[in-house]
């Protein structure tokens, strides 16, 4: 499924204070639930910066 093109992207910065706010709210040991939050605001950021990130084995 492509991204829809009418939802502008999140700069970098707010992308990257979203995952510095759930590693200090998770005291740096992330839940199954918070690896899942991370692992997508990272291609989150990636994306917004224009580089890229290679997605852990499944």
């Amino acid at each position: 499924m492509s991204p829809n093109p009418s939802v502008a992207a999140r700069p970098a910065s707010v992308v990257n204070e979203e995952i510095r706010t759930l590693w200090q709210r998770s005291g740096g040991l992330l839940s199954a639930d918070d690896e899942t939050e991370y692992q997508r605001l990272l291609v989150e950021w990636a994306t917004a910066s224009g580089t890229s990130v290679r997605q852990p084995a499944a």
